[in-house]
């Protein structure tokens, strides 16, 4: 974990950035960029005439100089009408920049993140922790720091440059113990409060996501945490989150309390000392007294280029953090991380039919064998059911199936996925219209409301579209929604998509037997193969095969006559 200001955090920052500036964008956001710096390019130049001014604005109302002081004024106004465009031009052209690589960024981890399952499987990883805040937040976040300090940096190098030359002219000794002074603060404030705070902000970001994600859990359990009665228990654990939190942040105001109080002390100085230096001059009349605040304005504007890291010391701290909790991400999303030992894995081969030929299925973590030396080959256009005791395996091997688990031995043979449409045991029902509830996943398939109906139809849902306003309304669909008619519209999706191959996990249990019995004999009706997983005895009717798994890792495979007599 990377704990402080270092080689290693650059390269992490690299490893993220450099993707965007070289990629497909990286004419216009290295347009933008050069752009920007041609802007603070103009806007140090009139600061650097703004600060002469300055001083000869003092010097003529001293020396009583009504001209100068006339002409100073003209210069002021005429800096003033450059300035403004100048500044608005330049906050929007960082935005704009901003908000580009924030899309570009956001889309290439949301690729990633949806891509190989890696949502799926990341539950497996404790280390990365609430994904949805890094791709929302953080992303957000790097884009728009990385800029900020990019500017800030570029801003004090050109500041550097250009008022050093305005304070060598007037005193060398200033820039010598200037540059001293900025040096040894920087020094001391990244060795001593760089670690820690870095470290904190870290953990205060991960605290903080656990606590909103406990309260996210308790807004979509809502009515199991109700019917439980839950509050104590839930309210007992987000308060913990939240706690954690509180306790993170107190030790993190305590050392930015010690920070603030160096900083405010060491950033003091700076403003009197010009007027000691150049005072000697200005009583021997050497130099217009014009020349201290001119002086007192190079110097400040220097101190705090040069002073960046120690004035902003907190906002690098948290710019860290998150720069490490988005590149383990990224780690994670591009490198998935493998079994440590040799293990064995289930070998998936694709082909147009679905088998498996002595299957030895293991749990995720290898520690225990769900089924040993299964081999079975489904006929096309039948229907297989798996029954036995909860914990036995059977909804293990449809995810084995499916590619979601592979901890065990053998083979499975099956058709590419996208042949085949799982029903999971709890409903998914997506954010969108009810024709896209429809048609998941293939929501862009263009098909007639009358098709619709009919299905509605099929699925004892007829009146489901005028119930709630058309096809095209967009609803919370698992709240209006009932379970059964959640699950009546996962199978919708089904005679609809007409696929090749179909699992279902228990995808009608929340149904009465009617209904249930009205949906297989549509989904027979169909053509389609499939896998069925359910605990009711009149299920067998509907299926050619009947698999039956035991706690004792054994299986039988019978046809549905013999698994009535037996029931």
């Amino acid at each position: 974990m990377m704990d402080r200001f270092n080689l290693k955090l650059f390269k992490r920052f690299w490893a993220i950035a450099k993707p965007f500036w070289f990629g497909e964008e990286k004419w216009l956001s290295r347009g933008l960029l050069l752009l920007l710096v041609l802007l603070l390019l103009a806007y140090t130049g009139l600061a650097v005439v703004l600060n002469a001014q300055q001083g000869a604005l003092i010097s003529s109302l001293s020396a009583r100089d009504e001209p100068r002081f006339a002409q100073t004024i003209k210069i002021f106004i005429g800096v003033l009408i450059l300035y403004a465009p100048l500044l608005a031009a330049y906050n929007y052209l960082q935005d704009r920049l901003g908000l580009i690589w924030r899309r570009w960024l956001t889309n290439s981890f949301l690729d990633n993140y949806l891509s190989r399952r890696a949502f799926y499987n990341i539950n497996s990883n404790a280390e990365i922790d609430n994904p949805d805040q890094r791709i929302a937040e953080d992303v957000k976040s790097f884009t728009h720091d990385s800029l900020k300090f990019l500017l800030i940096f570029i801003g004090a190098i050109l500041k550097v440059i250009a008022f050093s030359g305005v304070l060598w002219g007037i005193s060398k000794s200033l820039v010598i113990f200037l540059v001293i002074y900025a040096l040894v603060g920087t020094i001391l404030t990244t060795v001593v409060f760089g670690r820690p705070l870095v470290q904190l902000n870290f953990e205060q970001l991960k605290k903080e996501a656990n606590f909103r994600f406990g309260l996210i859990r308790i807004r979509e359990n809502a009515e199991s945490i109700a019917f439980y009665r839950g509050e104590e228990q839930e309210s007992k654990q987000v308060k913990t989150r939240f706690l954690e939190a509180f306790d993170n942040f107190k030790q993190l105001i305590f050392w930015e309390l010690n920070l603030n109080v160096l900083t405010n002390a060491y950033e003091f100085i700076p403003f009197i000392i010009p007027a000691i230096v150049v005072a000697k001059s200005v009583f021997a009349g050497e130099i217009e007294v014009g020349k201290i605040t001119e002086a007192q304005g190079a110097f400040v504007r220097v101190f705090f280029s040069l002073n960046v890291i120690v004035s902003r010391m907190q906002s690098l701290a948290t710019f860290g953090a998150g720069i490490d909790r988005l590149y383990s991400f990224a780690e994670y999303l591009e490198h998935p991380i493998a079994q440590e030992d040799e293990t064995s894995k289930i070998n998936t081969v694709e082909d147009s039919r679905l088998a498996v030929e002595h299957l030895i299925l293991q749990t995720p973590n290898y520690q225990r064998t769900l089924i040993k030396d299964l081999s079975l080959s489904l006929p096309s256009a039948q229907g297989m059911l798996i029954i036995g005791p909860s914990g036995c395996g059977k909804s293990s091997l449809l995810r084995a199936i499916a590619g979601l688990w592979n901890a065990g031995d053998g083979i499975i043979v099956r058709p590419q996925l996208d042949q085949m449409l799982f029903l999971p045991q709890r409903p998914y029902m997506i954010l969108g219209t009810l024709r896209e509830q429809l048609l998941y996943p293939h929501t862009n398939v263009e098909i007639d409301n009358s098709v619709l109906k009919q299905v509605l139809q099929q699925v004892n849902l007829q009146d489901l579209d005028e119930r709630y306003g058309g096809f095209d309304v967009e609803r919370d669909w698992a709240s209006v929604l009932s379970l059964g008619e959640q699950q009546r519209v996962t199978f919708a999706r089904i005679l609809l998509n007409k696929p090749p191959f179909a699992i279902l996990d228990e995808a009608t249990s929340a149904l009465d037997l009617k209904n249930e019995e009205g949906l297989y004999k549509h989904l027979q009706a169909i053509g389609t193969t499939f896998i069925s997983v359910g605990h009711r005895p009149n299920l067998v009717d509907y299926h050619q095969l009947v698999l039956e798994l035991s706690e004792d890792q054994n299986w039988l495979l019978k046809q549905p006559e013999v698994a009535i007599s037996e029931i």
